[in-house]
C-alpha cells in the first residue's frame, strides 16, 4: 500500500472509499498516517526485516497499518480477524511479532490473547483510546510524529499464514530485498501484467483484507494511482450495486461469492449496470465447472481464473474463452515450470492426475519451520508443492482436481472429493457442501457429505436420499456420498475457504485420521 508518486501527483484522489460508511481517504492522507506510523516503529526499535501483525477487521485504518510495514523494511502478519485468543496468540508468538495493531471491534480477542504473548511490546488500538502503556491508541502514539518518510526507507512485504483449513496455520516468509519502496517486488510485477492493472483504474476489494489476493490487488491498485473501494463484508446484491455505483473496473472473487450471486434472484441480478467492469479475476480455490458456465454467460469474457498458490511457487491463468475451450481447466503455466508427479516423483503420462510441482518461482520457506519447509520441497530442491492435484492434458493446460490432504481411501482406492462438492453446490437446494472422508471399519474410510440447504429447505431423510440419488446419476458409485447429514451453515472462512477440518475432526474423535 505504498503511495509513493501519486501522493504527489494526485494528493486529494481517494485512494481507497469504504463501502458502507462512505469514508474516503486521499493519497496525501494516506502517505501522511503511513510515514507517522513508520516513525512510531522505529521510536520502538523496529528494524528492518523485524515483525509485526495486525488483527482487524476491514476498516478504514487497514491500508495504513499495512503501508507503514511496506515503506520501514518490515515484516506485517494480517491475521484471520475470525480467530479466538488462542489462535491469535499462537500466530503472534510463531510469528515473532513485537507490535500488534488491532482495532476497537477485536481488542477483547487481542486483549486476551496478549496474556500468552510476552514478547508483544505494544499492542496500538488504530480507531480507539489506549488503555494503559502496553495498549495505546493509534492517534495519541502517533500525534506530532512527522507526515514525511523515515530516513531509511526500504522495502517490506507481508508475512501471510495458511489458512490452517488441514492443519495448524504456517508462516510464509519470502526473501526482503534491500532495497526502496519505490521498486516494488518482481512478483508484483508479473501480477500488474497479468491482472491488466492500469492508472485510473477502479478496484472493488470484497474479501478480508488478511488474504494474500485481496493484499496483493489493493497494493497493486494503490501503486497504479487507482481507487479502491473496499467492502466490509461481502454480501452479493450490495456487490453487484457497488460496481454501478463506483463505476468500477476490476475485482477478484474467490467462487462462492459467483455462487452466491448465481442464486439471487433474477430481478436482483438483472437490475445493476455492470458495464464498466473490465476484468474479474477469481481464485482462491477452483471454480466448478458449471458455476464458472453460469458466470460467463452473465457477465461474459471478463472473467479471468488464476491459480497461483499462497506461498508462490507458480502462476497459471485463462481467460472466458480459453476457459470455453478447455472446460475446467485454470489455463498454461504462466510463470514457474510445473510437473505432476506420481508418489514415486515420476512424471504422470498426460492426463493423469497427481501431486502438482513448481520449478519455485518465487522463493519462499515456512517461518520457523524447516521440516514443514522441507516436505514441500523436491529431494533435490529444485522444486516445491503445496499438495494440489491435477492433471495435464495434451495442450499443456492444467486442470486441478483436488488437495491431497482431503483424499479419500476407501477400499484402497483413492477419491478427490472436489468432484462431488462441486456437483451438490449445483443442487437448486443446496447452498453449500462439504465431501470428506469418516471412519469405516470395513474400508477404512466412507465418503460423506455434509450439506447447508437453501433457506426454506427442509433438511432429513427424504433430501439425503434426493441428494445421493442426485450424485450417483453422475459419478461412479465409490464417489457418490454413503450418506449426508446437515448444517445451518458450513464453517467457510470469509476469503472463500472451506474450513474442512472442523467438520472432518467431529466424526474422527479420538480416532487418529490419515489426513494431517
Amino acid at each position: 500500500m505504498y503511495t509513493g508518486r501519486h501522493a504527489h501527483l494526485r494528493p486529494l484522489q481517494p485512494a481507497f472509499i469504504m463501502a458502507n460508511s462512505g469514508e474516503s481517504v486521499s493519497y496525501a492522507e494516506l502517505e501522511a498516517r503511513s510515514n507517522r506510523l513508520a516513525h512510531l516503529f522505529r521510536r520502538h526499535g523496529l528494524k528492518r526485516l523485524d515483525h509485526y501483525a495486525i488483527f482487524m477487521e476491514n476498516n478504514s485504518r487497514y491500508l495504513e497499518a499495512c503501508g507503514a510495514g511496506e515503506r520501514s523494511g518490515l515484516y506485517f502478519t494480517c491475521v484471520n480477524s475470525y480467530l479466538t485468543p488462542g489462535e491469535l496468540a499462537y500466530i503472534l508468538t510463531n510469528s515473532e511479532s513485537r507490535i500488534l495493531i488491532t482495532s476497537v471491534a477485536k481488542l477483547d480477542v487481542a486483549r486476551e490473547a496478549l496474556k500468552q504473548c510476552p514478547r508483544i511490546e505494544l499492542c496500538i488500538v488504530a480507531d480507539g483510546p489506549g488503555e494503559n502503556d502496553r495498549i495505546v491508541g493509534l492517534q495519541q502514539a502517533t500525534a506530532g510524529l512527522p507526515v514525511t518518510p523515515i530516513g531509511d526507507e526500504c522495502i517490506g512485504t507481508a508475512m501471510l499464514y495458511s489458512s490452517g483449513t488441514t492443519g495448524r496455520p504456517k508462516g510464509i516468509l519470502r526473501p526482503l530485498p534491500k532495497q526502496p519502496p519505490t521498486q516494488q517486488m518482481p512478483l508484483f510485477d508479473f501480477l500488474q501484467k497479468l491482472w491488466q492493472y492500469r492508472e485510473g483504474m477502479i478496484y472493488l476489494s470484497p474479501a478480508p483484507l488478511y488474504h494474500s489476493a485481496p493484499q496483493a490487488a489493493v497494493n497493486l491498485t494503490i501503486r497504479m494511482g487507482g481507487t479502491v473501494i473496499v467492502m466490509e463484508s461481502f454480501d452479493p446484491e450490495r456487490y453487484l450495486e457497488l460496481i454501478e455505483k463506483w463505476s468500477v473496473t476490476h475485482s477478484q472473487l474467490v467462487p462462492t461469492m459467483f455462487s452466491r450471486m448465481l442464486k439471487l434472484p433474477e430481478t436482483a441480478r438483472s437490475r445493476y449496470d455492470l458495464s464498466s467492469l473490465e476484468i474479474a479475476i477469481h481464485a482462491a480455490a477452483p471454480c466448478p465447472a458449471m458455476v464458472k458456465q453460469d458466470m460467463i454467460e452473465w457477465w461474459g469474457p471478463i472473467i479471468h481464473e488464476y491459480y497461483g498458490a499462497t506461498e508462490g511457487l507458480g502462476f497459471t491463468a485463462c481467460n472466458s474463452q480459453e476457459w470455453l475451450t478447455h472446460r475446467g481447466t485454470v489455463g498454461k503455466v504462466l510463470f514457474g515450470n510445473l510437473h505432476i508427479l506420481d508418489e514415486d516423483m515420476q512424471p504422470c503420462a498426460v492426463g493423469t492426475p497427481g501431486t502438482v510441482w513448481f520449478k519455485t518461482a518465487s522463493p519462499f520457506e515456512y517461518f520457523n519451520d524447516p521440516n514443514k519447509t522441507r516436505e514441500t520441497r523436491s529431494p533435490d530442491g529444485s522444486m516445491s508443492t503445496v499438495g494440489d492435484v491435477g492433471y495435464v492434458d495434451g495442450d499443456g493446460y492444467l486442470y486441478l482436481t483436488d488437495r491431497a490432504t482431503f483424499m479419500i481411501i476407501s477400499g484402497g482406492v483413492n477419491i478427490y472429493p472436489q468432484e462431488c462438492e462441486n456437483l451438490l453446490i449445483t443442487h437448486p437446494k443446496i447452498a453449500d457442501a462439504a465431501v470428506f472422508g469418516v471412519p469405516n471399519t470395513d474400508l477404512g474410510e466412507e465418503v460423506k457429505a455434509v450439506v447447508q440447504p437453501m433457506p426454506g429447505i427442509e433438511p432429513g431423510p427424504d433430501l439425503a436420499e434426493e441428494l445421493i440419488l442426485f450424485c450417483s446419476q453422475a459419478l461412479s458409485r465409490q464417489k457418490v456420498p454413503r450418506s449426508v447429514d446437515f448444517e445451518a451453515e458450513l464453517p467457510r472462512l470469509p476469503t472463500g475457504k472451506l474450513y474442512k477440518r472442523l467438520l472432518r475432526d467431529r466424526y474422527w474423535g479420538n480416532k487418529t485420521s490419515r489426513i494431517v
